[in-house]
C-alpha cells in the first residue's frame, strides 16, 4: 500500500540520520539507551525505522548525543512524517468541520487541481443536499460529534474558486458514480444537473471513464487528489494519506494521464450523465 511505503521510507531515512548522529558521538546503541532510560532494543527499532519516536525521544537522543542545535529540526522532520498517514479518527475526533477547515490553505494557495473519484461525485462539484448526505452517511459510520450543519457550509465556501478562472480543475469520474445514488431520486437529479452544468466552465475539464472501458491501461483505484506536482492526498477507509515524495506524486500524475486516456469529455460525458439522470426515473 502507498501509505505504508511512503511512511515507512521515510522514518528508514530519518533512523540513519538517528544512527549516524549516535556513531558520530561515539556511543553505542546500549550506551545510548541506558543514558536516556530506555530498554536496549528502542534505539535499534527507531534507527531502523520500526518505532516512530515521539518529541521527547528525539529530545533525548539529541541531547545524549551531544547534538541539541539539531533537536528542532529531528522532531519538525518525525511530525511531518507523522502527519503523512492520519487515522480519522484523529482527525475528526472534534467533528467533520475542523477537518474541513484543515486543507483550505492547501486549496487556496494551488493553482492546477487533478482529481479522480471511482467513489463519489468530488467536493466541489457537490451541491448542497449532496454533501449533507455525504457527511451525515461519515458521521454516523465514525460516530462523531454532530457538527454536521457547519461541516457543511464550510465545504459550500471552499467551492468559490472554482468560480475562479485562476484556478484550473481536470475531473476524472468513474461513470459508477454517477449511478451510485446517495439521497434519493431528486438529490441525485439535482446533483447530477449541477454536474452538467459545471463541465461548462472554461476552466474545469470533466471526463467520464465508461463502464464499458478497456481497462488495460488503467484500472480503477482509490480516489485521489494531486495538487500542483507538489502533494497528493488520498482518502483510504482508514486514514487520510499525504504524498509529497516526488517518485510516488510522479505515479499519480501517471495513474491520472492513463485513466485520462481511458475517459470522455465534452458532448459525450454530457451524455453519460444525462444517461444517469434518465435513469433516477
Amino acid at each position: 500500500m502507498a501509505s505504508s511505503s511512503s511512511v515507512q521510507q521515510a522514518r528508514e531515512a530519518l533512523g540513519k540520520r538517528l544512527r549516524e548522529i549516535r556513531k558520530d558521538s561515539g556511543l553505542t546503541a546500549r550506551e545510548l539507551a541506558s543514558r536516556a532510560g530506555w530498554h536496549e532494543s528502542k534505539c535499534s527499532r527507531i534507527e531502523n525505522g520500526r518505532t516512530g519516536p515521539s518529541d521527547d525521544d528525539l529530545r533525548s537522543w539529541a541531547l545524549h548525543c551531544g547534538a541539541q542545535d539539531q533537536t528542532a529540526d529531528l522532531i519538525a522532520t518525525a511530525r511531518n512524517i507523522n502527519g503523512a498517514y492520519v487515522e480519522w479518527r484523529r482527525m475528526e475526533r472534534s467533528g467533520l468541520r475542523r477537518a474541513q477547515e484543515a486543507v483550505i490553505p492547501l486549496w487556496e494557495s494551488t493553482r492546477n487541481f487533478r482529481a479522480y473519484s471511482s467513489w463519489l461525485i468530488p467536493g466541489p462539484l457537490q451541491t448542497r443536499a449532496y454533501i449533507q448526505r455525504v457527511l451525515t452517511a461519515i458521521r454516523n459510520r465514525r460516530a462523531l460529534p454532530d457538527d454536521v450543519e457547519a461541516a457543511v457550509e464550510v465545504r459550500l465556501k471552499r467551492q468559490h474558486i472554482v468560480h475562479k478562472g485562476h484556478y484550473r480543475f481536470a475531473f476524472l469520474l468513474e461513470e459508477g458514480v454517477l449511478r451510485q445514488r446517495l439521497g434519493g431520486a431528486e438529490t441525485m437529479a439535482g446533483q447530477l444537473g449541477h454536474l452538467l452544468s459545471l463541465a461548462t466552465f472554461p476552466n474545469v475539464s470533466l471526463g467520464v471513464i465508461p463502464l464499458e472501458a478497456d481497462r488495460s491501461i488503467q484500472w480503477s483505484t482509490e480516489s485521489f487528489w494531486i495538487f500542483d506536482d507538489k502533494q497528493v492526498n488520498v482518502e483510504l477507509i482508514s486514514a487520510y494519506l499525504t504524498i509529497t515524495q516526488p517518485h510516488e506524486i510522479g505515479l499519480y500524475a501517471q495513474a491520472f494521464s492513463e485513466l485520462s486516456q481511458l475517459a470522455v469529455y465534452g458532448a459525450q460525458a454530457r451524455a453519460r450523465i444525462t444517461a444517469a439522470m434518465d435513469a433516477l426515473g
